[in-house]
């Protein structure tokens, strides 16, 4: 007979472990000497804690569920009540309790976590549709349709409350956006009606303006199209498809006026030139203005010198698309700073990508300890696998973070 404090073999084979219990029937052995039997069984039991150890690090750093937790624990604990190795049992008992309570005490802690992120849900929710019912009132057309599309893509990344909370807000926040859209239309209908009114008043202004082309009454003629300019400006635009030609006849028609006028009176050339010169001055002193570097300061400069230059009389026709080009030129570059100032300071945008920055953050984090928790329990191919993984997170972070660099955050 062979026996160690956990257990013995009996002259019959029968192998027992020893519990508070009392001694409890391993198994039987007949295959060796009791010595080999016991140790046979000693490796069973170091088998167990070698598992238990195992879901103990898998509990504390991985995010196994609290069920496939507790079916795992239930697992290993059928094997140690079926007391089929030798081994200090109580021992494995008093770890499986504890982990048990640390299985269950996470449990709890997840619940919590559940239920503030639905009053967290809840509460953006409802500040979306806050917002929603407000831009529902806003006249700012454009900016407020992209804003509202903005909530609904913000909405949908939101977790879904309890059926009637959702409903109820989303009926809310969908009957803003109608409201709005509704709004909208109505508005669009009534600048189209303008615009309308707007296309036929300017060709009657342009109807007129070519009849008095060729007149040779220099005074009243020139007094006229100043009055045809001021009439012109009040109508206010028509359509665009519209616009473009119009204007084009009415000012090609001042064109041929002041062009026959300027062929009398010599001295308009002068003035012409002269005016050419301080418009190209001008032209030149906008152009100082580029590449934008303060925008407000730049768009004030650009505001004055514009008024100078809007002061400043007709130049030689043939120099006029030149001249006016350079202005042109300058204005547009100053509009392209203004949108993409707008574009790097878009709060929406930079929430995104810092919120897309943190999760691949919190993945490639997560995938770390996967990996150490993984070497730690021997298991190489598993950490090889989640290294490569890990390659892939850390590159799209990589990325990521420049793309937030680039909103200055």
């Amino acid at each position: 007979m062979s026996s160690d404090p956990w257990g013995r073999v009996d002259e019959t084979g029968t192998v027992y472990v020893r519990t508070a219990e009392g001694e409890k029937v391993v198994g039987s052995w007949q295959a060796g000497t009791p010595e080999e039997a016991l140790a046979y069984f000693e490796r069973k039991y170091e088998g167990l804690v070698v598992e238990i150890g195992l879901l103990e690090k898998r509990v504390k750093t991985t995010d196994l569920s609290a069920k496939d937790a507790q079916a795992a624990i239930e697992h290993i604990r059928h094997q140690v009540d079926e007391h089929h190795v030798v081994g200090d049992l109580a021992a494995l008992s008093a770890r499986l309790d504890k982990l048990a309570e640390s299985v269950e005490s996470r449990r709890e802690e997840r619940k919590a976590q559940k239920a503030k992120q639905a009053d967290e849900a809840r509460a953006a929710k409802e500040a979306l549709v806050t917002e929603a019912e407000e831009l529902a009132q806003s006249e700012q057309w454009r900016a407020a349709g992209e804003r509202l599309r903005s909530l609904v893509d913000t909405w949908k990344g939101l977790p879904r409350l309890d059926r009637k909370s959702d409903d109820e807000l989303w009926h809310r926040f969908s009957h803003a956006r109608s409201a709005f859209s509704k709004r909208r239309k109505a508005h669009f209908a009534q600048l189209d009606a303008q615009r309308e009114d707007a296309r036929k008043a300017k060709e009657r202004l342009v109807a007129e303006a070519e009849a008095l082309q060729n007149s040779t009454d220099w005074g009243a003629t020139a007094a006229r199209y100043r009055e045809l300019m001021a009439d012109w400006k009040a109508a206010g635009r028509a359509q665009r498809e519209h616009e473009d030609d119009l204007w084009n006849r009415f000012r090609g028609a001042q064109d041929v006026f002041f062009a026959a006028r300027s062929g009398v009176f010599a001295e308009r050339d002068a003035e012409q030139t002269e005016n050419l010169k301080l418009k190209e001055e001008l032209a030149a002193e906008a152009e100082k203005l580029l590449p934008v570097t303060d925008l407000k300061a730049a768009r004030a400069a650009f505001r004055a010198v514009n008024e100078r230059w809007e002061a400043i009389g007709h130049v030689p026709r043939d120099a006029r698309p030149k001249v006016e080009g350079r202005m042109q030129a300058v204005e547009r570059a100053i509009q392209e700073a203004e949108e993409a100032e707008w574009r790097r300071t878009n709060p929406e945008a930079r929430a995104r990508a810092a919120g897309l920055t943190g999760q691949l953050q919190d993945a490639v984090e997560k995938l770390r300890k996967q990996i150490d928790a993984a070497r730690a329990a021997g298991n190489d191919a598993k950490a090889d696998k989640l290294s490569k993984e890990l390659e892939g997170r850390q590159a799209l972070l990589d990325q990521a973070l420049k793309g937030l660099q680039e909103f200055g955050g």
